[in-house]
């Protein structure tokens, strides 16, 4: 894992079109904002995960749902 250190108002850039720019930080928070191309997805953390396991409890019924249908 590559660790910066960044002030506010100052970015990192990844590859040739993702900047993630410091806006604020305080004790608890820091800010940042992310310009990215549209078709790279964004997420934080925990709704990456809620969207992981959505999509794997739907694979799982589109399976049974085969499997019920006979198409195996």
């Amino acid at each position: 894992m590559l660790i910066l250190s960044r002030k506010p108002n100052e970015s990192i850039i990844i590859g040739n079109d993702i900047e993630i720019k410091i806006l604020s930080c305080s004790e608890e928070r820091i800010r940042i904002g992310i310009d990215a191309p549209k078709n790279v997805s964004v997420h934080r953390e925990e709704i990456d995960r809620r969207l992981l396991n959505a999509s794997e409890d739907d694979r799982k019924r589109k399976t049974q749902n085969a499997a019920d249908n006979g198409c195996d």
